[in-house]
């Protein structure tokens, strides 16, 4: 897939422009928390600029992606999670979010992690189309787990091996 965009690190100097482009996608079907205010950091301990990539078109950050290890336990160090995914309206549909998500993978995958997890909610049907198409499978569904709008809305729990190598057999 041919795009007309560069996938790289984020920056610190990256922070205004992926708040900007956090606020401008949120909506209810993506995002079961508030919204964020103007002035929110983006980058902190839990969520540091070494956790997110960025697809830059021309001098403009368009997505991002986040991923960090599930846990902070050594016996869970081989898990990663995506901590958040947005792609400006604009660029949806173009092929930005299945790079984002394949560069996290990739990327996870050189640091060591063996599966990368993810939470969608229920009713983002384009979120769960393109996670399928990077390989996520869904293995776990909490139904109603948040009350959006009037309405419950499943927590639906997505995974995707990295490794080549097998993984034990469940007893």
């Amino acid at each position: 897939m041919a795009l007309d965009v560069v996938i790289r690190p984020a920056r610190a100097e990256d922070e205004r422009e992926i708040l900007e482009l956090l606020r401008s996608a949120w909506s209810r079907v993506s995002e079961p928390g508030p919204e964020r205010p103007a002035d929110a950091a983006v980058f902190d301990e839990r969520h540091p600029v070494e956790s997110f990539i960025v697809a830059e078109r021309g001098q403009r950050i368009v997505g991002y992606v986040a991923q960090a290890p599930a846990s902070p336990l050594e016996s869970n160090r081989h898990v990663r999670h995506v901590q958040g995914l947005a792609v400006l309206a604009s660029a949806r549909g173009s092929g930005v979010g299945q790079a984002l998500v394949e560069a996290a993978c990739a990327a996870a995958r050189a640091g060591g992690a063996r599966r990368m997890n993810l939470r969608v909610l229920g009713h983002n049907r384009p979120a769960q189309q393109l996670y399928r198409r990077c390989g996520f499978a869904v293995v776990g569904v909490l139904p109603g787990e948040f009350l959006l709008d009037g309405a419950y809305v499943d927590d639906v729990w997505m995974s995707r091996r990295l490794s080549d190598s097998p993984e034990p057999a469940h007893p």
